[in-house]
């Protein structure tokens, strides 16, 4: 089968139903092979930056990446903007661009520039597709990246040649994993800790919504009465009108919830993402006991030093 249906069809076998874009020459054939799928649906849009904040809100819906397409030169750097918030807002997506024949790409040549360097800084992974059997591995590998916590984008550039070219390959099946848990001792240790704590807050972050963390903190904050704190991406996590509800921080003028912070003697940060919300702002002393949940280890920072960290599914742990 040519290499563009393949393509598709390795698309199909990960979930994906939706791409947005503009397509151009160099694009020519994946699309004719996404015009065949039955499974996924090509939106048209008026400009790629667009295409890409489409994909990224549906990200950060659904927790499923979307694609969003642009073809080489100005139709990839029109995605970036996009690409790179959905990055940073942790929001699965698939960036697939279209690139000139692989004969011209070593030298000046009309849009030819080097669109996978550009995505990588922006990116959890950006490679170009250069042999048509290897399209079933880099797909599975890509998707896997950008639902992989914490999610984020992955850019794939398919040469027009490559598109064109045959094979024999078919899709790898995916197979789906459990996220690792806490470690019983250190949770036994954040229990103590909070056994001790007189006034601990909660800081809930993007992973309190991203990964449905939500129905466990309510029923611990319930049993608790713990108060909590939402993040800008943490909104809705919680009950506004419940009574352990402190509402959103914001970053200007001092106001209750960051009185709350600071009256707080053991902070439990849960899903917390140092992009939402920096820790300088609400210990700028660097002297506050935290807790930290999540699904990764902490981000090294002079203002953030947990006592604890409770690394795994952060569902799971709120259970424990």
């Amino acid at each position: 089968m040519k290499a563009s249906d393949l393509f598709v069809q390795c698309l199909e076998e990960e979930g994906i139903e939706y791409i947005f874009g503009v397509p151009g020459e160099e694009n020519a054939d994946f699309m004719m092979s996404l015009q065949k799928s039955k499974k996924i649906r090509f939106v048209l849009t008026r400009h790629e930056q667009g295409a890409a904040f489409m994909a990224e809100a549906y990200g950060r819906l659904t927790g499923n990446p979307a694609g969003c397409l642009g073809t080489l030169g100005p139709g990839a750097t029109n995605l970036i903007t996009g690409v790179a918030n959905s990055n940073m807002d942790r929001a699965p997506m698939l960036v697939l661009t279209g690139q000139g024949s692989t004969d011209r790409l070593h030298k000046e040549s009309h849009q030819i520039m080097d669109v996978v360097s550009m995505f990588k800084p922006v990116t959890k992974w950006a490679t170009t597709i250069l042999n048509p059997d290897t399209i079933p591995e880099i797909v599975r590998k890509a998707v896997r990246v950008a639902r992989t916590e914490k999610p984020g984008a992955v850019h794939l550039e398919l040469p027009e040649d490559v598109a064109s070219m045959e094979t024999s390959e078919v899709p790898i099946k995916p197979r789906r994993f459990r996220r690792p848990v806490a470690d019983e001792k250190i949770v036994d240790h954040a229990f103590a800790m909070l056994e001790q704590a007189k006034r601990p807050v909660i800081i809930a972050g993007n992973g309190c919504i991203r990964r449905r963390a939500s129905e466990q903190l309510r029923k611990l904050c319930e049993q608790t009465g713990i108060g909590v704190i939402s993040t800008f991406m943490a909104k809705g996590c919680v009950d506004m009108d419940a009574d352990y509800c402190l509402y959103t921080v914001g970053l200007g003028s001092k106001d209750r919830v960051a009185l709350a912070i600071d009256d707080a003697d053991l902070i439990i940060t849960l899903g917390f993402d140092m992009v939402e919300y920096h820790p300088q702002l609400w210990n700028p002393q660097g002297d506050k006991k935290i807790i930290h949940a999540d699904f990764l280890a902490a981000e090294i920072d002079a203002h953030y030093n947990p006592e604890a960290e409770l690394i795994g599914d952060l569902a799971h742990t709120l259970w424990m």
